[in-house]
């Protein structure tokens, strides 16, 4: 506790992280105060049906997680932060087979602008094209006609699309904010705050199940807790684990004064550390957005099979949802790492420096060795975040309620865990640099050697 608040402590002394923390908080109140703010024209007192069909478990309670409750609450942050992300996922996939983003992908930080511009207009057309849907979809999910005091003609559908693409492209400002002049990674940020927000609630519900109903009592809730931080450890293992590749440097030599005394001096850093997870949350979170269009495509049918799809994708703890979600995280794991990875350009860095890797040629070799590795590591790794993805459709078994148990692994935690790591390593980082003890790390407090 002592050093925790020791720890506390150095972060206030440094300014600039100071700041960007209270920033970040700030960013982050100001999202989850608009998401509790209701459309111009809709009664709030008339949605209690919409927040009962969204907070069972199934999909649309993910989609409202993900908005951080903004959708059950038809806030003008109701399309939430999901049609940049799926904007993404489009502008990357089409780089594949797009040759201008592959030369824009290839010009560096300029290409990335044009990226970020792309995936912001796409971002727009996303939204134009939910946000109608959103309006005309809640009428099916039981808001009543009464709610809409305006009626759903153009007076009312104009002014409400404007605003939901305008909240959709505000949360993606203050995503962008986040990530610039803030700590942690911004569109992280945003969605980890909403699963955030629903850990109290979702965990006194399984409380007043065991104890009311005599469902295993004080002593099943207390394994339920254990459970749950073994599999937060195991969740920390996988994301930072690394397979590291022993690297050799050249010897050099320089002049140490008058006297021209040799020193060796070699790399601070004797191996690669190719992460199990390189691709992070990411490809959950890129499954995740994609998960809703098998249930939406179906129930624009009316026939028996397209209502049997949209039953099957419609439950979460159902196999075929699982089975499906865990291939996509796999295949979209392979994607990501393929794309944040660049082992060509670690082989090139890695040869400048004068470093190789015993046994292997400098140059393509390097590459090709590297990308070896990394195929090989990241089939397990996106193994092992596939079924921690559909662990809590397994708990359904023991008889855990449906918000508690998306806690246990799914979408919820390993975002949770992924970008609660990413923020600590940031904030780990400041520390160090200013010769503080870092959050991950024991010790004293480092000084600075002359």
């Amino acid at each position: 506790m002592k050093k925790f608040i020791e720890n506390l402590t150095n972060i206030w002394k440094i300014e600039e992280l100071k700041n960007r923390i209270i920033l970040t908080l700030a960013i982050l109140l100001v999202y989850r105060f608009g998401a509790h703010i209701v459309l111009p024209g809709i009664d709030s007192a008339q949605l209690h049906e919409l927040a009962s069909r969204t907070s069972g478990g199934g999909l649309l309670d993910i989609l409202n997680a993900f908005t951080g409750g903004a959708f059950s609450n038809a806030s003008v942050f109701a399309l939430g932060i999901m049609p940049y992300i799926s904007a993404s996922i489009v502008v990357q996939l089409m780089g594949i087979a797009i040759p201008y983003l592959q030369k824009l992908q290839k010009e560096g930080e300029s290409g990335r602008r044009k990226i970020n511009q792309i995936t912001r207009w796409l971002t727009i057309a996303i939204c134009i094209v939910q946000a109608p849907v959103y309006l005309y979809g809640i009428n099916r999910l039981g808001v009543p006609d009464s709610a809409f005091l305006l009626g759903k003609g153009l007076n009312f559908i104009i002014p409400a699309v404007t605003i939901l693409v305008t909240g959709t492209i505000f949360a993606m400002w203050l995503g962008e904010k986040i990530t610039d002049k803030g700590i942690g990674n911004g569109i992280s940020l945003l969605i980890m705050v909403g699963i955030i927000a629903r850990l109290p609630q979702a965990f006194a519900s399984e409380v007043a199940s065991r104890l009311t109903a005599s469902n295993g009592g004080l002593m099943l809730i207390l394994i339920e807790v254990i459970l749950w931080f073994v599999i937060i450890l195991l969740c920390i293992f996988l994301i930072k684990a690394v397979r590291q590749i022993p690297v050799q440097y050249a010897r050099r030599t320089a002049d140490g004064g008058s006297a021209a005394v040799e020193k060796n001096i070699f790399g601070a850093r004797q191996y690669i550390p190719l992460k199990l997870n390189a691709a992070g949350v990411m490809p959950i979170i890129f499954a995740q957005a994609l998960m809703f269009i098998p249930a939406t495509v179906a129930g624009l049918s009316q026939s028996e099979f397209a209502k049997s799809v949209q039953a099957a994708f419609s439950d979460i703890f159902g196999f075929w949802y699982n089975l499906l979600f865990a291939a996509m995280i796999i295949l979209f794991t392979y994607f990501y790492t393929a794309i944040t990875v660049p082992t060509n350009k670690m082989a090139d860095d890695l040869k400048r420096s004068g470093g190789f890797i015993p046994g292997i040629r400098p140059g393509k070799e390097t590459g090709d060795y590297l990308d070896k590795i990394m195929s090989l590591i990241t089939l397990p790794g996106s193994i092992c975040i596939a079924l921690v993805a559909i662990f809590p459709s397994l708990l359904k078994i023991i008889g855990m309620q449906d918000k508690w148990a998306l806690f246990y692994g799914g979408t919820s935690l390993l975002i949770l865990v992924g970008v609660a790591i990413d923020t600590m390593q940031q904030v780990n980082s400041y520390l160090l640099n200013r010769h503080y003890d870092g959050l991950m790390k024991t010790g004293k407090n480092r000084k600075v050697v002359s």
